[in-house]
């Protein structure tokens, strides 16, 4: 599908975009992975930022989208395709009709290399279409979140808007206050104190995952170097420990919750998965170390966030990033640090 798709599309400038509004807006990322869909809020900032007055509809996979986008209120529909099609024939065909039946003044489509994203722009009705193949100059360009939004704003000053010079907006889950309430209320519940906490998040998938005598010693170094603040774990959705549950556990299925909780803690400690993801739209600062995966593409870039690769940093180095990380935590690091 890549091979027959890659060349199917190419954005073409529509000049005089203001003598037609940009009301109705399609944003395709039809993948139903977590991290993937949280890369999606910066863009969805981005629009509404540009056209307040606009309503956007998602094209995407799986059922997510609904929980981490709710709090989005542009969102107008959350065009869903099955996971798996040949499963769902019918229903397939049928998400693919009623999109080519809606019409739209503007089409982005988040990832060049993603057949359904290329299709699904191409066949919309939409008068203005991204479909991401613009060359960029920005030197973090090639980040998954950046990336389109650069896309949008170098197609709108091509086509005769002001092109947007500000930074890109952070991961942002929209959490509500009686969430993050109820984040900092699991927590004390958890601890049994209202110290500040560390939390670690031990589960990756595949060569992402770092084995239990790494964390082990991580979570050893912690608890020493911390001794006044909880260290927790957070539990992944196969509710499995990295550290033999050494710490306090939290475990839920509930994205929000999760989300929740992690807004409230001092410091967030991950390999790179969808929690990583989840952890920097919640705001909370963290650390997300990379071994397999380009952290430059996935990495977190907001609220204090850093990724580490840990094929050229030891343990030792992993701490005094950490170490550097809490001094900043509770002053105003800025969304581009």
């Amino acid at each position: 599908m890549r091979r027959l798709t890659q060349n199917l599309g190419h954005t073409s400038i529509i000049h005089d975009t203001h003598s037609t509004p940009i009301r109705k807006i399609l944003i395709s990322r039809p993948n139903g992975r977590l991290g993937n869909l949280l890369l999606l809020t910066p863009l969805l900032q981005d629009v509404i930022a540009t056209f307040p007055g606009a309503t956007i509809d998602l094209f995407v996979k799986g059922n997510a989208a609904p929980e981490l986008f709710k709090n989005y209120k542009q969102v107008d529909e959350i065009i869903t395709l099955p996971g798996k099609p040949f499963k769902q024939l019918f229903k397939y065909l049928g998400v693919w009709f009623r999109l080519s039946s809606k019409k739209y003044d503007l089409a982005i489509n988040v990832d060049k290399n993603s057949s359904s994203g290329r299709l699904s722009t191409k066949f919309s009705r939409a008068t203005h279409r991204i479909f991401g193949d613009f060359s960029l100059s920005y030197q973090d360009h090639m980040h998954m979140a950046k990336n389109p939004v650069y896309q949008l704003r170098d197609y709108l000053n091509k086509a005769g808007y002001k092109e947007n010079q500000s930074v890109v907006p952070p991961l942002d889950i929209r959490l509500d206050a009686a969430e993050i309430l109820a984040g900092k209320e699991t927590i004390e519940s958890l601890t049994g104190n209202n110290k500040k906490t560390i939390a670690l998040y031990t589960f990756a998938t595949g060569d992402k995952c770092y084995p239990e005598s790494w964390w082990n010693t991580m979570y050893e170094r912690l608890v020493t170097d911390y001794p006044n603040h909880n260290i927790i774990e957070v539990l992944p959705m196969h509710n499995v420990s990295g550290i033999g549950l050494r710490a306090p556990a939290f475990y839920s299925t509930d994205i929000r919750e999760i989300a929740s909780v992690i807004a409230n803690v001092e410091l967030f400690v991950t390999a790179d998965c969808g929690i990583m993801h989840l952890a920097s739209a919640a705001h909370a600062p963290t650390v997300a170390l990379f071994k397999v995966t380009d952290q430059y593409r996935y990495g977190p870039y907001s609220h204090c966030s850093i990724a580490i690769n840990t094929n050229t940093d030891t343990m030792d180095d992993c701490l005094r990033i950490i170490n550097r990380l809490m001094m900043k935590t509770g002053t105003p690091c800025g969304i581009a640090s």
